[in-house]
């Protein structure tokens, strides 16, 4: 264990704007969960909200994959203090995310209910037309968000947290304040349902991306920074962040077609299902959000150890940082259990589906004592040292070959009781942090991914 304060110093400057951050999304997402889960009795536009947004979700986390890809590329320059090539790297990946960006909302507005199809059962026609009116609105979100969140990504590798903290504060008001107006019909402003929660998101990522623009133009000076910056291409970034970079893109996008995939799992499985994991997601959500905040801040800390060719003081942060996050997995399994009932009376849930909710977290929350773990080493540790192909390799094979056939089975074929199938919706949580454990036994997970003037890549032995 490192006994350095400015260890625990670094690493809570890096993680608690991320870890601030995640709060307020999710109470940004409880407050739009709730007000619309008032829209009905039935639960039916709750129902609606909650499956459409495993699409948003999905181009989210493609996104969020792609920004989160060039951190190790950007906290390895960093080490070595090569502001050309960190802007070189965020030009190549901003311009593959506002490309995703657009494939997704094309696909959306030509074949919206199909892609809704896909989600919400076909029988459950009044939910799917509430559902048109709400995911075609809210997909024009995705293009700000993908520039918002390279940015954020590019400034996070070179330690520059506090814009998180600027943009948490200004989304909360204006999507909470924003989504109270809009679907209500205050001030005003004529009450139009669900479609004033995706107009309210969509106004929400505008002004966030707007002010992230201005932060980084105007404000921070450790890069010199203007937007046309993305006009300069360098085909050796695009080809680092390929082989370095994309693997995280590709180990988030799939872990969020896998999610949709659940989601398609539960959909079928009726209104009652979708209502009872739409909540129970959020409040397992909530014992997450600090795990991968500070997971990203490890990430940086690694990253930049690596950068610097400091081999002890990257293995003696590994080290400290599993130990931290099992005993921060302990706590908020604990801190879940604790609150699972009055997080979901919060909900207007029909008694069954709030009974249904207490059964999916009785048998879920021990899972969050893994995810802590394994979220440290995947995504901190080795994401940081650059061992992205590994993580990739490990969560493809657990999603498509373990979680996805495990609830398939269990919701379809043994028919389970339906807290079970949500418990094998997480299965893999269980085991994952066995694995991520032994990799980090050796030295196979520590990389080198950045280039002297521009020469092939080298590899730690």
């Amino acid at each position: 264990m490192i006994k350095d304060r400015d260890f625990y110093k670094t690493i809570l400057r890096l993680s608690l704007p991320a870890a601030f951050q995640a709060v307020i999304n999710l109470l940004i997402v409880l407050a739009d969960n709730l007000m619309v889960s008032q829209l009905d009795a039935q639960g039916l536009s709750f129902a609606a909200v909650v499956q459409s947004n495993s699409i948003t979700n999905l181009a989210i986390a493609f996104l969020t994959g792609l920004a989160s890809g060039s951190i190790v590329l950007v906290s390895q320059y960093w080490g070595k203090k090569d502001t050309r090539s960190i802007k070189a790297v965020a030009a190549a990946v901003m311009c593959m995310a506002m490309a995703v960006a657009t494939v997704f909302i094309l696909l959306i507005q030509l074949f919206p209910r199909d892609i809704l199809h896909i989600v919400i059962n076909r029988r459950e026609t009044e939910a799917v037309n509430i559902a048109l009116r709400y995911l075609p609105l809210v997909s024009f979100s995705y293009l700000p968000y993908a520039i918002t969140a390279c940015l954020i990504g590019m400034l996070k590798g070179v330690e520059i947290v506090r814009i998180t903290i600027y943009t948490t504060v200004v989304s909360l008001f204006a999507n909470v304040g924003l989504n109270y107006v809009l679907i209500f019909g205050k001030l005003g402003f004529p009450a139009l349902g669900v479609q004033g929660a995706a107009i309210a998101t969509l106004l929400a990522r505008i002004i966030e991306n707007l002010l992230v623009i201005w932060y980084c133009t105007k404000v921070q000076k450790a890069i010199p920074f203007r937007i046309s910056f993305i006009r300069h291409q360098e085909t050796w970034a695009w080809q680092d962040y390929f082989r370095f970079g994309l693997p995280v893109g590709i180990t988030d996008a799939q872990w969020a077609v896998i999610g949709m995939l659940k989601m398609v799992i539960i959909g079928q499985l009726g209104i009652l299902m979708s209502n009872a994991a739409g909540v129970v997601d959020s409040l397992m959500n909530l014992g997450t959000l600090f795990t991968f905040a500070l997971a990203g801040g490890a990430a940086v800390m690694v990253g930049k150890a690596v950068g610097e060719n400091n081999m002890k003081l990257v293995k003696e942060y590994a080290k400290t940082i599993q130990v931290m996050f099992l005993v921060f997995g302990i706590l908020m399994a604990a801190l879940v259990f604790l609150i699972r009932k009055p997080f979901i009376n919060l909900y207007s849930l029909t008694p069954d589906a709030a009974d249904l909710a207490v059964k999916m977290v009785n048998v879920c929350v021990l899972t969050l004592i893994g995810t802590s773990y394994h979220g440290s080493c995947f995504v901190g540790i080795n994401r940081g040292a650059g061992d992205n192909r590994f993580v990739m390799m490990v969560d493809t094979i657990c999603g498509w070959l373990i979680v996805l056939p495990s609830a398939f089975i269990g919701a379809f074929v043994l028919k389970l009781p339906l807290h079970w199938v949500y418990f094998l919706t997480r299965v893999d949580q269980t085991f994952k942090w066995i694995i991520a454990n032994r990799r980090l036994k050796g030295n196979k997970w520590i990389h080198h991914v950045t280039r002297e003037h521009h020469e092939p890549v080298t590899k730690h032995p």
